[in-house]
């Protein structure tokens, strides 16, 4: 098979010629310049052929893309032969270049952005106002001249005069006889009533296909004028992940409505406020988004490359595995707070697990559910090795617990236990009776971070305080496992007692210095 045929060198040839030429002034430049030396090669500079390979493997973004880098590559990247072939891919729809008063590109364009527009109807209310006004104020020619493109419209039955109906989308007056009594009725402008389905078949039998619908639509839109379709196209692209979540949160059928509120906010940490007005005008959507780390990236349009259909699908199969999740808890005889502690960090090593899966492609249903049952059995392993709440909650920090949960290697089990081993060690030291008078002499703010059931976060680390600097000892002696770190921490924590004991004396003479 050639790699061009006939048709594709005929449209490009004038375009490279130029393309061609701008190379060869820039080469002249550069060498008069005297930067010949390392030149980098560029896009300009690969053959006609391998150019032409490139640009009909890109997709119409990225054909845009490069075609905005230069004017010469604009002009080289507007061409019909280019775009007439995604017409037909997007569409499913030929685009007759003879018999079009525009541009592929253009017409692409236009059509594009309307069935954009259309497909979210559902969730865009400015275009359901276009669209959904009654009589006497209909919706605007413009906007109901893009309509019979489509087979399946969801709205009411078309009203329009007759000659509204031929103007629009030039239906002979033959095939709208079957609607009009008498011939007279025609010349006093009678309303007809029309299905959408049966106008888009009246539409195909007089033009003959839907090809050719097309063509009649396009020839009558480039004498319009585009702002407004281009305003809403532009709001819709700003705004989308916003609409179609909120369209998808609070518009499901009411069984499943009141379902998806019950698992969308199942044991999680809430604002009661704030979920009083769900559903309602005064709902603040983007702070239920935040309850969930994958419709926080939804919301954001970080999920399938930004595709907000593929998305939103993805959120139906995780909330279907939430649901599965929910019932398979219930089912054991756990106290609340397990069931809750098993349901979070499930969903924490679900989110881990596929996170980067998810940004770049569908995750179906039964994906989230396989994973999520090896996540609750890894989440099992961690609370028995925790061996009660409190502990539990504690090494949920851990870098070892996010890295059992994401690879299940037991390894990481192991320093877990050396984790709270360690606490332990620490705990009972402090609790030794010759320390009875260090536990009665250290400061309020430093004896806490001795006890066993107490977190040290990364926060608490920071800083020349004296708990800041016992805080940081403990932290090295527990994740590292050093004795000498251990030692640091008694020999801290003594001197504290020290320096206490040595001020209270020098407030009270004739005590004796020496605690033993």
């Amino acid at each position: 098979m050639a790699l061009t045929d006939g048709r594709w060198e005929d449209e490009l040839q004038g375009r490279f010629s130029l393309l061609t030429a701008s190379s060869f002034e820039a080469k002249e430049e550069s060498e008069e310049g005297g930067y010949t030396h390392g030149r980098s090669t560029g896009i300009i500079d690969f053959s006609d052929e391998v150019f032409i390979l490139i640009l009909r493997r890109l997709d119409p973004t990225s054909l845009l893309r490069l075609g905005s880098t230069c004017r010469t590559l604009f002009r080289v990247c507007s061409c019909n032969s280019l775009w007439t072939r995604h017409f037909q891919t997007t569409f499913g729809v030929p685009f007759a270049t003879a018999n079009c008063s525009i541009s592929a590109k253009s017409a692409f364009r236009l059509v594009f952005m309307w069935r954009t527009l259309f497909r979210n109807l559902h969730c865009n209310r400015s275009l359901q106002e276009k669209l959904f006004a009654e009589i006497p104020f209909p919706p605007h020619k413009y906007w109901i001249q893009w309509l019979v493109l489509e087979e399946t419209v969801p709205l009411p039955t078309v009203k329009l005069p007759w000659t509204d109906i031929e103007n629009l989308w030039g239906i002979d007056k033959k095939l709208l006889d079957s609607r009009v009594k008498e011939k007279d009725d025609y010349e006093e402008g009678i309303v007809l009533m029309f299905e959408w389905k049966e106008l888009y078949d009246l539409a195909i039998e007089h033009h003959g296909s839907i090809a050719k619908v097309f063509n009649h639509v396009i020839n009558h839109q480039q004498r319009n004028d585009h702002c407004e379709l281009e305003a809403m196209f532009s709001q819709y692209t700003q705004y989308r992940f916003q609409w179609l979540f909120t369209y998808w949160l609070f518009r499901q059928p009411a069984p499943f409505d009141r379902q998806l509120k019950v698992i969308y906010l199942q044991w999680r940490k809430y604002s009661k406020r704030k979920v009083a007005s769900w559903g309602g005008t005064s709902c603040d959507c983007r702070y239920l988004a935040s309850l969930h780390r994958i419709t926080t990236d939804y919301w954001l349009g970080n999920l399938a490359r930004g595709d907000e259909a593929v998305g939103i699908q993805m959120l139906d199969n995780y909330f279907s595995m939430c649901r599965s999740l929910v019932a398979w808890i219930l089912g054991r005889d756990w106290g609340r707070l397990k069931q809750q502690k098993v349901y979070e960090d499930t969903l924490e090593g679900v989110y881990l697990l596929l996170r980067r899966e998810m940004q770049e492609t569908l995750v179906d249903r039964e994906k989230f559910w396989q994973v999520a049952k090896v996540q609750m059995a890894r989440v099992c392993a961690l609370e028995e090795t925790a061996g009660n709440y409190v502990n539990w909650r504690m090494i949920e920090t851990l870098p070892f617990y996010k890295l059992y949960m994401v690879s299940g290697n037991t390894v990481y089990l192991g320093h877990v236990k050396a984790f709270l081993h360690r606490k332990r060690l620490v705990h009972d030291w402090i609790l030794m009776k010759e320390n009875s008078w260090v536990r009665q002499l250290l400061p309020g703010d430093l004896y806490p971070l001795l006890e066993f059931d107490t977190k040290i976060y990364q926060d608490s680390l920071h800083g020349d305080s004296m708990p800041a600097h016992l805080s940081r000892v403990i932290w090295l002696y527990l994740h590292s496992g050093l004795q000498l770190y251990l030692e640091a921490v008694k020999g801290l924590v003594l001197h504290c007692a020290q320096a206490s004991l040595a001020q209270f004396c020098s407030l009270s003479p004739g005590f004796p210095i020496n605690p033993m």
